[in-house]
């Protein structure tokens, strides 16, 4: 009688060699002994893939997209092969299949593909007949059966997919790490490795820059609900389950992520009104380049600047859209940073406790760090630093939030109620995803899916403009701010011309008249200008993956630019899209929001 099916990934670590490769596939067998049903997924072998992609550029330093997405590979298939031999050998029925002979289809996003459908008909036959199934990790075809690759972190998208699509009980990586840690263990010796973490938390930690998993694979794991366990390939320690529930709800924060190579652009002098935003971002978005951490300062004259950040790998191409964009929308200038890193704390517990981001800044300010952008969500807090303090900014955090210790040994936080407003699309926004009901709806699997719309009308936004930048500001800000018991929404600071920050934050409105005096303490002691909107209003886009589908905030530009509807803060994560506009245009932005986004509207 069959117990399970269970897919196994094993990384290019995993099967470097002929050795590791006989280790896997006796993990493999002892799933089968059990009883189960085994689909593994393998990548290529070690550095195999950095060996082709060098061979190919001794002969062109830029080959093309399809023959390079042809040639790499062909990596997974000798691991492939390879794997069945082992298998085979050692006594059990086992077959090797590719993307092609699976049927896994993609888009013709060449090196950067994203899935449209799997086929399992011949992968259960297989199984059905008592065969292990070895499946190509990071490839798939388009509908020109050219030969496709699913970027950085493909194996896992490939095995949490197939996970998907075969309903399969559990998706076990294997991986050289023995579980999701609370930082990289190899920077920070102390890190703890994590039992358990949520769906939301991963993602966020994933695409911040913690390397255990990949983003996209987060993504199909929780739409599909599919339970994700990282394991270590050289050793039985039970490693992480990742799955809808956080390790403890009483702790503010799981984990903490450092993204080395960032880069930041700040577009000066950009004319604030409706459409000019969306213009810039969609061009980016075009060349499939993520933005993150986007900062808008507050209008002045008829002019704001707007700073983000983007992957430093994208840097050139990113710089030349944006030089040629902003003659095009009559910006004033552009400001470049080329090496910067962004540390980030991340944990649903956030959501009802105070002084996250105080005790990050904190912890920063203390070691001298200045901050040059923040940013923050329901569940994130990032914060860009100089690449050279990267690293000991990473180190500050983890101690100052005790991750070393479990949760309980912890210092205890305290916890606020929620008592914000919000109108949500449907009653049903905030309800668990019960896997496999709205799977019928996707025409490809990787599409975007919305949770929820909303809109709060019940904060109001401070602004405090023109400060001189220095290690400690924000600390100092929002420790005055926590003394009063004040607790903040979104904060965003950017740092623009003349390196003068702006620092805007939201609080509920009940909070108003304390806020507003101690903005005018802290203007008048920092020499600064303190911008105030008691009649704001946020929108919010929740959903899946919002930062890996590149073009969805330009769609929310777009769609709040042709309604005239002009944006004063932005904050993005990888669940939810803040952006703050005045209470007049709430409603009307809120049912526009809710018109383009109907059709992906979970």
């Amino acid at each position: 009688m069959i117990m399970a099916l269970i897919v196994q990934k094993f990384g290019g670590t995993s099967v470097a060699d002929t050795n590791k490769i006989l280790a896997a596939a006796r993990k493999a067998i002892r799933e089968t002994m059990r009883g189960n049903q085994v689909v593994m997924v393998v990548s290529a072998m070690g550095k195999n893939t950095d060996h082709l992609i060098a061979l190919a550029k001794e002969i062109t330093p830029n080959p093309n997209t399809r023959e390079m997405d042809m040639l790499m590979s062909t990596g997974e298939q000798v691991t492939v092969a390879l794997m069945a031999i082992a298998l085979q050998t050692l006594g059990h029925e086992a077959i090797s299949m590719t993307a092609a002979q699976i049927g896994i289809r993609t888009d013709n996003s060449f090196s950067k593909a994203r899935i449209r459908s799997i086929s399992t008909e011949r992968m259960q036959k297989a199984l059905d007949e008592g065969k292990i199934v070895i499946a190509a990790g990071f490839q798939g075809i388009d509908d020109d059966f050219n030969y496709t690759t699913l970027g950085r972190g493909g194996s896992d998208t490939t095995a949490v997919a197939l996970a998907a699509a075969l309903k399969a009980d559990c998706c076990d990586i294997y991986t050289d790490v023995d579980g999701v840690y609370s930082t990289d263990p190899r920077v920070v010796p102390e890190a703890r490795r994590v039992e358990r973490i949520s769906y939301d938390e991963m993602l966020e930690l994933a695409s911040l820059g913690a390397g255990v998993m990949h983003s996209r694979s987060i993504e199909f794991a929780k739409k599909f609900g599919v339970t994700v366990h990282v394991r270590s390939s050289f050793s039985d320690n039970p490693g992480t389950i990742i799955g809808p529930n956080p390790e403890s709800p009483h702790v503010p924060v799981c984990g903490v992520a450092l993204a080395k190579d960032e880069a930041r652009f700040t577009v000066i002098g950009v004319p604030d009104r409706p459409g000019v935003a969306m213009e810039l971002f969609s061009r980016i978005a075009q060349a499939k380049i993520p933005t993150d951490m986007i900062a808008q300062n507050i209008s002045s004259a008829g002019r704001t600047d707007i700073s983000f950040t983007v992957p430093g790998d994208d840097f050139a191409s990113a710089r030349e859209i944006i030089t040629k964009t902003i003659r095009e929308i009559g910006a004033e200038g552009l400001e470049s940073e080329e090496k910067v890193s962004k540390v980030s704390v991340v944990g649903l517990g956030m959501e009802n406790q105070t002084g996250v981001a105080q005790k990050m800044f904190h912890a920063l300010s203390k070691k001298g760090i200045n901050i040059s952008m923040i940013t923050t969500s329901d569940i994130k807090i990032s914060a860009l630093v100089s690449r050279d303090d990267g690293v000991t900014a990473l180190r500050a955090v983890h101690e100052a939030f005790e991750l070393n210790l479990s949760p309980e040994e912890r210092t205890p936080v305290e916890s606020i109620c929620d008592s914000t407003q919000t109108q949500t699309a449907s009653e049903e926004d905030e309800r668990d995803l019960v896997p496999g009901e709205f799977v019928s709806r996707l025409t490809g699997m990787e599409e975007i899916l919305i949770e929820q719309i909303a809109l709060d009308q019940q904060e109001m936004r401070f602004t405090l403009s023109d400060v001189p930048d220095r290690p400690g500001l924000a600390a100092a800000m929002f420790d005055r701010i926590a003394e009063k018991k004040i607790s903040v929404d979104l904060i965003v600071q950017s740092v623009g011309r003349g390196n003068l920050a702006n620092i805007s934050f939201t609080v509920a409105r009940g909070d108003a008249a304390v806020v507003t005096e101690l903005m005018n303490e802290l203007s008048r002691e920092y020499k600064a200008q303190s911008l105030n909107n008691p009649t704001v209003a946020k929108l919010t886009i929740r959903g899946t993956g919002l930062r890996s589908h590149t073009g969805l905030v330009c769609r929310m530009f777009k769609t709040l630019s042709e309604n005239g509807i002009n944006v004063s803060i932005i904050c993005t994560s990888e669940r939810n899209i803040n952006v703050i506009v005045d209470e007049s245009n709430g409603e009307n932005g809120f049912q526009s929001l809710n018109a383009e986004f109907a059709e992906e509207i979970l």
